[in-house]
């Protein structure tokens, strides 16, 4: 006969996979109906993993020292398993947010020590908002890890809490948190306030020798970070350091440090509130489900006043409180002190929706004032619905699709890219010059017959910077090639530089149109961009 607290626990396991399920069959649905360009970031992870399997193994994403290359890493492992295709790159998207919603539902419950708290959480990261549902599909790098690794160090610092003898919880936090930095940086919102907690056991301990416990962690830090240590004893720690802070989208460079902060305080109430909390899709200030906007902003504000009740809690678990908000706090800063502040896309605001998850599982499950429980029920049910309006509002609207482009220039409508394929093939044209959002993903659904180095500028002024070019092979291969063409999305001005410039050169050469791709080739003479790139170079 099965006990009560079997029955529970059974049906509890039968809500977690239906909660699986549910992600899965959000996540499935959109991408069967091509709701997710495939975009040049993304490109790149899976250009990464097939070197990776031919035995090229980076230490960090192409052209940059911010971001690990365990996403690539991992991807290649699907890429041997199932085969070199874009929808293996999502598959491993689709499972880290599944492993993030298992440890997210089994923290939240841990904490506020209620099952129907973790179920909420999990329940309103199976339905997400927009902009969680972009990043934990499509891949730029690292997200899925950094949520994935986040999640699991404040689970394993509850755990450090409530058993600080236990050595081993103190080795995995190091060397999650080591391996957390390599990954993604994103990851110190995790380490700085799960870090406390850490402190706090050590304190807690009964063993005397409490720094010996320090050193096994600083060393399990190492060993997780080891590649990237290795990197930077070969390249200098100052590119680490730039790279870490945001040297690669500067672009306030040259401001006051005061406007430049208060650009990125306006940057956090006008794009990051709004695209956390689902009023916006990241790649528009344009509002979505616009409907059903104030009640989700009735919702969040009752979440909110939630956490402040918590935070004011006496109670033993307030540290937990203040740790998970703290992973909040954490994000706002790096936002607002590092040049991340100037991109306004959402994709750094990650980590704060997931805690308010948490936190609105709390709610749910003992809301810290008096709100009857149908009326719970009926909001839950809206902000829900609401997300799932948002997403498939979003999913309708293609072109630009549920996209990572927030400039309008650099979305390629990529449902073309067959046909560009098929034409640059039958003419022979394998070599070339296009833009960062053309080169790669040709050069990836091409399985890398169709190499067009990006030195050509998208930005309708002109600027352009050689970071755009992030790997050399390719560099090598097209500067050795006696036959070029070139591809532009998206720049008549640039058009008109380029014809004007083989004329000028006695250049012949043909046009096509494909789409969005606008197509120069059978030129008589292979023509380098610096012979005609006076415009971009120079800037």
């Amino acid at each position: 006969m099965i006990g009560k607290s079997d029955q529970t626990r059974q049906l509890l396991i039968w809500i977690l996979i239906g909660l699986f399920f549910l992600a899965v069959i959000v996540k499935v649905g959109l991408l069967s109906i091509g709701a997710f360009p495939f975009n040049s970031d993304e490109a790149i992870v899976g250009l990464m993993a097939r070197h990776i399997l031919e035995g090229n193994w980076p230490v960090f994403y192409y052209g940059q020292a911010y971001m690990g290359s365990l996403d690539a890493t991992l991807v290649a492992l699907g890429f041997m398993l199932f085969g070199s295709e874009i929808f293996v790159i999502r598959t491993v998207q689709i499972l880290l947010y599944l492993g993030t919603i298992l440890l997210t539902v089994n923290l939240s419950a841990r904490i506020f020590r209620s099952h129907i708290a973790g179920l909420v959480s999990g329940l309103l990261l199976a339905v997400p908002t927009v902009n969680v549902t972009l990043y934990t599909t499509v891949s730029l790098g690292g997200y899925g890890e950094a949520l994935f690794i986040g999640a699991l160090l404040l689970l394993l610092a509850i755990q450090i809490d409530e058993t600080p003898d236990n050595t081993l919880h103190y080795l995995l936090w190091g060397f999650f948190s080591g391996l957390g930095i390599w990954a993604f940086s994103l990851t110190i919102a995790y380490i700085l306030p799960t870090s406390f907690i850490v402190v706090r056991g050590l304190i807690k301990s009964r063993r005397s020798r409490w720094w010996v416990q320090g050193a096994l962690i600083f060393l399990a830090g190492i060993i997780g970070a080891l590649p990237l240590i290795i990197w930077a004893c070969e390249n200098g720690v100052s590119i680490l350091f730039q790279e870490f802070f945001g040297s690669a989208i500067a672009v306030n460079a040259g401001s006051d440090i005061l406007s430049t902060l208060v650009k990125h305080i306006q940057h956090l109430f006008l794009f990051g509130i709004t695209v956390t909390l689902g009023f916006r899709p990241p790649w528009t200030t344009e509002p979505i489900a616009l409907l059903l906007v104030p009640l989700a902003l009735i919702f969040w504000l009752l979440v909110f006043i939630q956490i402040f009740r918590r935070l004011r809690d006496e109670s033993s678990h307030r540290a937990s409180y203040w740790m998970i908000a703290g992973v909040m706090g954490a994000v706002i800063l790096v936002f607002v002190l590092t040049p991340f502040g100037s991109d306004p896309s959402g994709r750094y605001f990650l980590p704060i929706y997931v805690t308010l998850a948490i936190f609105a599982g709390d709610f749910f499950a003992q809301p810290a004032f008096r709100i009857n429980a149908p009326f719970r029920a009926l909001i839950l049910a809206i902000i829900v619905a609401f997300n799932l309006w948002s997403n498939l509002e979003a999913a309708a609207q293609y072109p630009p699709g549920i996209t990572t482009q927030f400039d309008a220039v650099t979305r390629v409508d990529h449902r073309f890219d067959d046909q560009l394929v098929d034409f640059l093939s039958k003419h022979g044209e394998t070599r070339g010059y296009s833009n960062y959002w053309v080169s790669y993903p040709l050069a990836f659904q091409s399985d890398e017959e169709l190499i067009y180095i990006p030195r050509l500028p998208y930005h309708l002024d002109f600027r352009y910077t050689d970071r755009d070019d992030r790997y050399e092979p390719y560099q090598v291969t097209v500067e050795g090639s006696d036959r070029v063409a070139y591809i532009t999305t998206f720049h008549p001005a640039l058009d008109g530089n380029i014809r004007a410039s083989f004329r000028e050169l006695g250049v012949g050469w043909d046009e096509e149109k494909i789409g969005d791709y606008q197509i120069f080739y059978n030129l008589s003479r292979p023509v380098r961009p610096e012979e005609i790139g006076a415009a971009w170079f120079g800037n």
